[in-house]
C-alpha cells in the first residue's frame, strides 16, 4: 500500500511506513496525513498486526508539516481546523492496539515531533535532533494535546526549554530524560536495534501489551473517557491463553508461545 510521499509495508505481524519526500525533508503534505488517518482506521480493527514502525527516507525523519500549505490560509479558523485535522489523527496513532515504534534518524521536529511523541518506543541514531522551533519559524503554537504528549514524553522543564529557546534537543539528552528507549551509533546500528526490539514484541504476550497500552492510554488521556473498567481489563487477561500459556511455560522453563496460545484461543471461540 502507498501513496504520494508516505510507503505502507506489511511483513506479516509488522506494518513499516516511511515517509518518502528526502527532497523535502519528509515535511508532512495533508495527502501525507490522510494517509496515515486512512491507515489507522485500518489497523483498529486488525488483529494479525502487531507492530507498527515508522521512519523517513534519507536521512530525516520528518521535519515538520510542509509550510507551502499553509500559504493559502487566511484566517486563524482554517489553522484551527488544521490542527484538529492533525490532533484528531495524532490520538487515532497513540489509541492504536499495536505497539508503535518511531525508527528516528535525523531531524524529527515539529509534527515530526508530534507524531514521535505519539508513538509508544522511539529508537533514534546519535544525530537525530528534537523540537519545536516555532518561536523562530512560523510564530504558530501547539495545540494542548500535542503539547500534552511532549509533556508525558520530555518532562515539562525539557519541553519548556525547546519552545521557549528554539532549540533542538540532541540525542543523548533526550535518552537521559528517558524520551528514548536507546541511541544508536549509526543508522545500521539503529536498523539491528530495531529488529531486535520488534522481535522481542513479537515474543511477547499480545493481550498484555494491548491491555497495557489501554491502560496507559487512560492515564495520559489518549482516551478521554478514562478507558474501559481495570477490573474487566484485568479479567480477561488473567482467563486468556495466553496468561495459562505464560505460566504453563515457566512451571516448565521453556520460551512461552504467547501468539499461538491466543490464536487457538480465537480459533476455538469461532467455532
Amino acid at each position: 500500500m502507498s501513496t504520494t510521499d508516505l510507503v505502507i509495508d506489511r511483513a506479516g505481524p509488522v506494518v513499516t511506513v516511511t515517509f518518502d519526500r528526502p527532497h523535502r525533508r519528509n515535511a508532512f503534505t495533508t495527502e501525507m496525513y490522510l494517509g496515515l488517518r486512512d491507515l489507522a482506521t485500518d489497523l483498529a480493527d486488525d488483529p494479525e498486526s502487531r507492530v507498527v514502525v515508522f521512519r523517513g527516507a534519507g536521512g530525516t525523519f520528518a521535519a515538520g508539516n510542509d509550510i507551502a500549505e499553509f500559504v493559502a490560509m487566511t484566517s486563524g479558523a482554517e489553522a484551527v481546523e488544521y490542527e484538529a485535522r492533525v490532533r484528531d489523527l495524532m490520538t487515532a496513532l497513540a489509541a492504536l492496539p499495536q505497539v508503535s515504534i518511531a525508527a528516528i534518524d535525523g531531524a524529527c521536529v515539529g509534527g515530526g515531533l508530534a507524531l514521535a511523541t505519539h508513538c509508544d518506543l522511539r529508537i533514534a541514531t546519535a544525530r537525530s535532533r528534537f523540537g519545536y522551533p516555532i518561536a523562530r519559524t512560523l510564530g504558530n503554537a501547539l495545540s494542548r494535546p500535542l503539547l500534552e504528549r511532549c509533556v508525558h514524553v520530555f518532562g515539562e522543564s525539557v519541553t519548556r526549554q525547546m519552545l521557549l529557546t528554539s532549540r533542538l534537543l540532541p540525542a543523548e539528552r533526550a535518552y537521559g530524560v528517558g524520551a528514548l528507549l536507546t541511541v544508536c551509533e549509526d543508522a545500521g546500528a539503529l536498523a539491528a536495534e530495531l529488529e531486535e526490539v520488534v522481535q522481542g514484541l513479537l515474543a511477547a504476550a499480545p493481550l498484555t501489551l494491548r491491555t497495557t497500552k489501554r491502560q496507559l492510554g487512560a492515564l495520559t488521556e489518549i482516551d478521554p473517557t478514562g478507558g474501559p473498567d481495570d477490573a474487566q481489563m484485568l479479567e480477561e487477561v488473567y482467563g486468556s491463553a495466553g496468561f495459562r500459556e505464560g505460566v504453563r511455560a515457566f512451571v516448565a522453563r521453556e520460551t512461552p508461545r504467547f501468539a499461538d496460545a491466543e490464536r487457538s484461543q480465537d480459533t476455538g471461540r469461532s467455532d
